[in-house]
């Protein structure tokens, strides 16, 4: 601030936590946003913990976000598959699966906007081979 004295930065509000198919949650929602910590165990694979949970063959959901801890691998119907360790920015497309690689757990900051994500992030259809 221009007028030397300090202000604390207010806290966003209490978080929501969940846990589900053995991933942990913690949530808080900014405006029309959540902005969520992602606990992976190791072990941790979305087509086993999950899949049973959401009732899809694959994860619909793109993902936005750092990991910030771990090494994820992602893996599209079409064979690609996308190998992320940390620390790095990721870019998941709805339509695959995801499994924590090594023992290690992984954790992801995601910004998210529900079912808007892609639309409201500008992500492309689609993801891509990079």
């Amino acid at each position: 601030m221009s007028d030397g004295d300090e202000h604390p930065i207010p806290a966003i509000g209490t978080p929501v936590h969940r846990s589900v198919g053995g991933v942990d949650e913690e949530i808080h929602t900014v405006g029309d946003a959540h902005i969520k910590r992602i606990v992976y165990p190791p072990g941790y694979r979305w087509s086993t913990h999950l899949k049973p949970v959401v009732g899809t063959e694959l994860c619909m959901h793109d993902h936005v976000g750092y990991l910030l801890e771990g090494h994820l691998r992602i893996e599209y119907p079409d064979g690609c598959v996308i190998d992320v360790e940390a620390p790095h920015a990721v870019e998941i497309h709805a339509g695959h699966d995801a499994a924590v690689i090594g023992d290690a757990t992984a954790v992801l900051i995601q910004f998210d906007f529900d079912g808007e994500t892609a639309a409201r992030i500008g992500l492309s259809d689609g993801h891509g081979h990079r």
